[in-house]
């Protein structure tokens, strides 16, 4: 009998607390097992903004040489940008740099570089079309 009345206790003491633990576990452990399950990227993606800037202009860069004497072929470039709603909702286009970088522009004898790009935090880039674009250099006389 006193299995039976201590057995009895353990279940009925605190019995409140014993199904609100159980309840919470079970509440943990289906948020866990949801966030393991879900495919990589979706809890993002599919609350994703996708925006695109169309004309934005590409700058020339260089710690070398002077590039104002240099061209590019295709000066403005295509960037498709993502992100959350709410950083998308201020998102300017000015906030979006597009460079070449002409640091090495006199060795090189391959005249096309890659169109870099540069977002604020929160903003990933999707496309950029070009990705790379030809440079004309200052004619010699």
């Amino acid at each position: 009998m006193k299995i039976f009345s201590a057995l009895r206790n353990w279940v009925v003491v605190d019995f409140g607390w014993k199904v609100f633990s159980l309840l919470l576990a079970a509440a943990i452990w289906l948020t866990v097992h949801r966030i393991l399950t879900l495919p990589a990227g979706d809890a993002v993606a599919s609350h994703a903004t996708t925006f695109t800037y169309d004309n934005l202009p590409v700058l020339m860069v260089s710690a070398k040489a002077d590039v104002r004497n240099y061209r590019l072929l295709r000066p403005v470039v295509k960037v498709t940008v993502s992100g959350s709603p709410e950083v998308m909702a201020v998102l300017q286009a000015n906030q979006i740099h597009a460079t070449v970088d002409l640091s090495d522009i006199e060795t090189a004898r391959e005249l096309r570089r890659p169109v870099e790009i540069s977002t604020p935090p929160g903003v990933t880039l999707v496309t950029v079309d070009p990705k790379e674009t030809g440079i004309i250099p200052p004619e010699r006389h």
